[in-house]
């Protein structure tokens, strides 16, 4: 049985277009006994790209919690690896994302150690972004936990996607060449999760089992960029030393319509990058720098791969299975600093309820303020995805007037005159909207738990109200 403890970061307002891509933000635990971490819980109030959490020794990083530069401190992704171990990694734009295992699987947080993120935010709105953000853990007692996980890090950085064209990358990753220099050990890994991470551009992704009689396995796979929760429980894990494998295999596709080629970094450059979670006794890492063989298909996808360079190290002392004295003792909580007790994961969903509107209510202004930044930076009603077939990056006007709704409803989209006539407006503005059968629908964003600030979504209902111009 699972005990939750959550912790505000507190607000950030990004103004319009901003990128923090260089940021860093940690909770020191003040914990004095080891916690073993079964379920990571992750909101957030949009604007948050991707971030990737590591728990690290008090001591380490040193200056106040909250937000703060990495470089300042000489923050490492991979010596916090190392000296601490990994915690959760957000998929790419998610809002409320759970990292939830198996029970008696864990991540161990010694005692005296400090949560940190990298963050990385982006606000793809014309108007200012107040976001927030909260992780909450779920904690085991120690007599419930079995296993412990550490993570390996697939990452193929030589990406080269060319201008109007469809790509895949594939790194083939070695693993008992890791355990074979460092250990003088016969490789055992154990895979628990697996999660990927690509940006606007990918369509495709798989994870397999490499070598053996079993090669080929996929583990995950996925054919969309969607911004939602995208890791995945495997269970059972799949012990690769048993399947006869050598390794694991990691593949991501793009379609990249730009007149430029794309390659590996932020912005508006791409990734292919896998974090998977393992019974193991080291942490791993391999990463493809050099792209050596580059063939079109048939279909003209360009298929790219090339030498995965693998690097690996020790798993640190204190990753250890509970002792006697845990087990026995009574479950350890962590203080709760004020203002955090009793908080709830993620805000709790509310009808949109009476406010001022946020000027000036016309189509263009909810398309930078609204459509930008949710909508379309979500993945959902792009020129790719168009769910429901509805695309608004482009034609606005006529995509939202020329509509067919799809939901067993008989409104249209946009009625002008009428914001509760309109279907639109009916997702926008309700926790559980319903069509004409009864049935709840989601609301939208789909991907928010909780619905738009009240003012953004009476801007779309008073521009209903004045007839839905082509404003």
């Amino acid at each position: 049985m699972q005990s939750v403890v959550t912790h505000d970061f507190g607000a950030i307002t990004l103004g319009p277009g901003e990128e923090l891509a260089s940021d860093c933000i940690s909770w020191t635990l003040d914990n004095e006994k080891p916690l073993y971490v079964n379920q990571v819980t992750l909101a957030n109030g949009g604007a948050y790209h991707h971030s990737n959490w590591f728990v690290v020794p008090e001591h380490s990083y040193g200056g106040p919690d909250g937000r703060w530069r990495c470089g300042e401190r000489q923050f490492s992704e991979d010596i916090a690896a190392v000296i601490g171990t990994v915690l959760f990694a957000q998929s790419t734009q998610s809002v409320v994302e759970e990292q939830g295992f198996a029970p008696g699987v864990v991540v161990k947080i010694p005692p005296r150690h400090k949560i940190i993120g990298a963050i990385h935010l982006l606000n793809p709105a014309r108007r200012d972004h107040e976001t927030f953000l909260r992780i909450s853990l779920g904690l085991l007692h120690p007599r419930e936990v079995t296993t412990i996980l550490h993570a390996i890090r697939l990452n193929y950085g030589a990406i080269d996607i060319p201008a109007r064209s469809e790509a895949r990358v594939t790194a083939d990753c070695d693993l008992t060449k890791i355990f074979d220099a460092i250990l003088q050990e016969p490789m055992d890994v154990k895979v628990h999760y697996v999660l990927p991470h690509y940006h606007y551009l990918g369509n495709y992704f798989s994870a397999e089992i490499a070598g053996g009689p079993r090669d080929g396995e996929v583990l995950h796979s996925l054919d969309t960029f969607n911004a939602e929760p995208n890791g995945k429980v495997i269970d059972p894990p799949v012990d690769l030393a048993a399947a006869g494998a050598y390794g694991l295999r990691m593949t991501c596709g793009y379609r990249n319509p730009r007149d430029e080629s794309v390659g590996w970094g932020i912005g508006d450059q791409e990734m292919c990058v896998m974090l998977a979670l393992a019974e193991s006794s080291m942490l791993l890492s391999g990463n493809v720098g050099v792209t050596t063989d580059l063939e079109q298909g048939e279909d003209g996808t360009f298929h790219s791969t090339g030498p995965c360079d693998g690097i690996g190290a020790p798993t640190n002392p204190a990753q250890t299975l509970p002792s006697d004295e845990e087990i026995e003792a009574p479950l350890y909580l962590p203080p709760t600093l004020p203002g955090n007790e009793g908080l709830p994961t993620a805000p709790p969903c509310v009808d949109t309820p009476p406010a001022l509107s946020e000027p000036p209510t016309t189509l263009s202004s909810i398309e930078g303020a609204i459509f930008a930044g949710s909508c379309t930076f979500a993945a959902c009603h792009d020129d790719i995805s168009s769910a429901a077939g509805l695309d608004l990056s482009r034609d606005v006007y006529e995509n939202l007037m020329n509509h067919r709704v799809r939901a067993r409803t008989a409104l249209p989209l946009v009625a002008p005159g009428d914001p509760d006539g309109s279907w639109l407006y009916q997702l926008l503005s309700r926790c559980d909207p319903v069509d004409d059968e009864g049935n709840v629908v989601a609301h939208m964003p789909k991907n928010y738990p909780f619905l738009l600030p009240p003012e953004l979504v009476t801007k779309v209902g008073d521009w209903i109200r004045r007839g839905a111009p082509d404003d």
